[in-house]
């Protein structure tokens, strides 16, 4: 009976509102700049990713060879070719965890990695000049930096 009673009182854990992620404030600040990107790419806004993009972000591309990496001024080109031929996408995430170097208040220099599945789609054009709508599922891990006022991606995007 003393058991139940424990475990009946102990504490719930709260979480960031839509995820299964542990509710904090450096946890709901890092997911609301992941979100701010989300509809940018919804929009095809690429003026506006550029501006969440930290001036030392580099992509690997995820792959062995390092043809296809690019820094920031390859990702400008990234989204200037590849997002303004997309259109009517839908983007949507699922944050599976963040872990972060600060534990505490934020101060600059401080890292997130935010763990996301993503699933996609949008239309695009193929070289016939038919619409192509496919759907695209994936997994990734966005790192940002805080800069002392928001949240910087570092890579990811």
């Amino acid at each position: 009976m003393v058991v139940a009673l424990v475990s009946g009182c102990a504490a719930k854990v709260a979480y960031v509102p839509g995820t299964r992620i542990p509710f904090s404030d450096n946890n709901k600040s890092v997911l609301d700049a992941v979100e701010e990107y989300r509809l940018a790419v919804e929009r095809g806004d690429a003026d506006g990713l550029m501006l969440m993009a930290h001036k030392q972000y580099w992509e690997d591309s995820g792959t062995p060879t390092g043809s296809d990496d690019y820094g920031y001024d390859g990702l400008r080109n990234v989204l200037l070719t590849r997002l303004q031929r997309a259109s009517d996408i839908r983007y949507s995430m699922r944050y599976m965890e963040v872990r972060q170097t600060c534990n505490g208040s934020l101060h600059t220099g401080c890292r997130a990695a935010v763990d996301v599945l993503i699933d996609a789609s949008y239309t695009i054009t193929d070289v016939l000049g038919k619409p192509k709508r496919p759907d695209k599922r994936d997994q990734n891990e966005l790192i940002l930096e805080w800069d002392g006022h928001r949240w910087l991606f570092i890579s990811g995007m």
